[in-house]
């Protein structure tokens, strides 16, 4: 054995593994993607519970309402809200647990570096930097939280629970006077409002809904600073009315109205177009399994099913081209050298922040691509159907038709995964930029790297190359399954395996049965897109 092949087997193929079993394990303590979009899609359909369009049948109107928003928006809100709210104080209590263990572990003197005496003195930051952190995502969280049981208090109030709305509220006052030294000590910006506006905007909220009603000074900048959309509308139409103040409340009554009818439209684009879709995907797989049965080997389903790539490489190209090309591309080269360039990364600039991802993207992929041809670049010219691209086929019809099946397969695994993991396990840091940027071009770069570079590089290494690699070494059903599984977990967050998956088998079922990669690139673009017009539309409500 060559000392290659002993350093890729033996050093670099563990380092990989323990690495990325580390980035999984700690996405398990992260909060999932999927709580936070599901709260922007409620405050849309709360926005759009107000819409009154003008010369509607009342019966059309209400089924067209009932289908969009569903039967009893509000207590769906609430149940929502209230999730949410659990989901966060259990990580609250995670993070407190954690502080309290960090801050109660005995502090070990440094050790003194040996071997260049004029270096300086290595101090032990490594447990002060622990719990910087684990302090600053406790203050987050509970800012977080205080957020949550405003509006849950306001929803309650809504849906006539005065009183469950005020025991919230003045709890939520007497725990901030708990936490008071840990939320004051946050930065005093939009973000970060410090206790005494939460505390503010709790008795302003219990003196509105109260009985006799107290109106604070302070009332109404309150409420425009620390709410919005429909949270804010309802404490103001709940404020003005008390006032008697008509003019100002004709004007957030129109205002709410046409966010209402603008939320509505949102709700039909993001509920109709993926239902239209599923609902083909259904028809096209009842379909195919049907022409299967009937059909068998002639089906177009068994088309190619069973024949394997000519493969001639070893197990030893495939892990050099993913442990080094793709690994440790990814997660130590590229990562070490833009740390080294003194690249200026400002949080509130989204713009760059977008250039970077999609600078750091294409430097992986380069570098990876790189390693894939100089490893196989022995091996020209390569055996037929390899790296296939060719546009006089149905590669168009299969990719879509893909992309319609894929919709209602992934969608019960994520209901299903959604119930194993409980909000917890990470998501993809991408997806919380593009729903939080309403910037166009910061949007257009994100739709560029996800719905463009991610679909031909992934595409080209998990379909073009190990896909067909692995069927020298299982049939083709088995390396199908076996590559859709690598292809979630390079994700490394634990809550996306099973939902990446099933995604990666049925990407894997259009290339091998249409044997043309522009195939799945078609339908992993389709996918990254929709997810995007998705969170746009979900960002721009909120």
């Amino acid at each position: 054995m060559t000392i290659k092949r002993l350093v890729l087997i033996f050093v670099l193929t563990p380092i990989a593994i323990l690495l990325s079993v580390t980035s999984l394990f700690n996405s398990w303590q992260e909060p999932q993607f999927q709580s936070r979009l599901e709260l922007y899609q409620t405050n849309i359909a709360l926005q759009a519970q107000a819409w009154q369009p003008k010369n509607n049948n009342n019966d059309n109107f209400q089924a067209i309402r009932a289908a969009i928003l569903g039967e009893q928006p509000l207590e769906s809100a609430i149940n929502q809200y209230q999730q949410a709210r659990n989901s966060v104080q259990a990580n609250l209590d995670k993070a407190k647990k954690k502080l309290a263990q960090a801050r109660s572990q005995p502090k070990t003197p440094p050790v003194p570096p040996k071997p260049l005496p004029e270096s300086p003195p290595v101090t032990n930051t490594s447990d002060r930097d622990q719990q910087q952190k684990l302090q600053q995502s406790l203050k987050q969280l509970q800012k977080l939280l205080a957020e949550l049981d405003l509006r849950l208090g306001i929803l309650q109030a809504q849906q006539g629970h005065t009183d469950a709305a005020l025991k919230i509220w003045n709890e939520l006052q007497k725990r901030l006077e708990t936490e008071k030294p840990d939320i004051k000590s946050l930065p005093n910006t939009p973000q970060y409002a410090n206790s005494n506006e939460f505390a503010g905007m709790a008795a302003v909220l219990s003196g509105l809904w109260s009985d006799p009603a107290r109106i604070l000074p302070n009332a109404q900048k309150l409420i425009q600073k620390n709410l919005e959309g429909w949270f804010r509308s309802s404490a103001l139409v709940q404020l003005y009315q008390l006032q008697q103040r008509q003019e100002a409340l004709s004007v957030v009554q129109a205002t709410q109205q046409e966010a209402a009818t603008q939320a509505v439209l949102k709700l039909a684009l993001i509920g109709t177009i993926p239902t239209f879709a599923a609902l083909v995907g259904m028809v096209v797989l009842i379909s195919l399994f049907v022409q299967r049965f009937l059909k068998g080997k002639t089906a177009l389903l068994a088309q190619n099913a069973d024949v394997p790539w000519s493969t001639p490489w070893n197990s030893e190209t495939i892990l050099q081209v993913f442990i080094l090309g793709f690994f440790f591309m990814g997660q130590v080269f590229v990562p070490l050298m833009l740390s080294i360039i003194p690249i200026p990364r400002p949080a509130g600039n989204v713009r760059i922040q977008a250039v970077y991802v999609l600078v750091s993207y294409l430097l992986v992929a380069s570098g990876a691509l790189l390693v894939l041809y100089f490893s196989i670049k022995r091996f020209f010219p390569l055996p037929e159907l390899w790296f296939r691209f060719r546009l006089q086929d149905r590669w168009f019809l299969w990719g879509l038709g893909g992309y319609c099946a894929a919709l209602p397969i992934v969608v019960l695994v994520s209901l299903i995964n959604q119930q194993l993991w409980q909000g917890q396990g990470g998501s993809n840091p991408l997806l919380q930029l593009a729903l939080e940027s309403q910037d166009e071009v910061a949007l257009g770069i994100f739709f560029f790297t996800a719905a463009i570079a991610a679909p031909f590089f992934e595409e080209l290494l998990f379909r073009g190359f190990l896909l067909p690699s692995l069927t020298r070494y299982l049939p083709v059903w088995g390396a199908i399954i076996a590559s859709g599984l690598l292809f979630a977990i390079a994700h490394l967050s634990l809550s996306e395996i099973l939902p990446l998956t099933a995604l990666g088998i049925v990407l894997g079922v259009v290339y091998t049965r249409s044997r043309n990669l522009l195939a799945p690139m078609l339908l992993h673009s389709l996918w990254n897109s929709g997810t995007l017009l998705s969170l746009f539309l979900l960002g721009s409500g909120n």
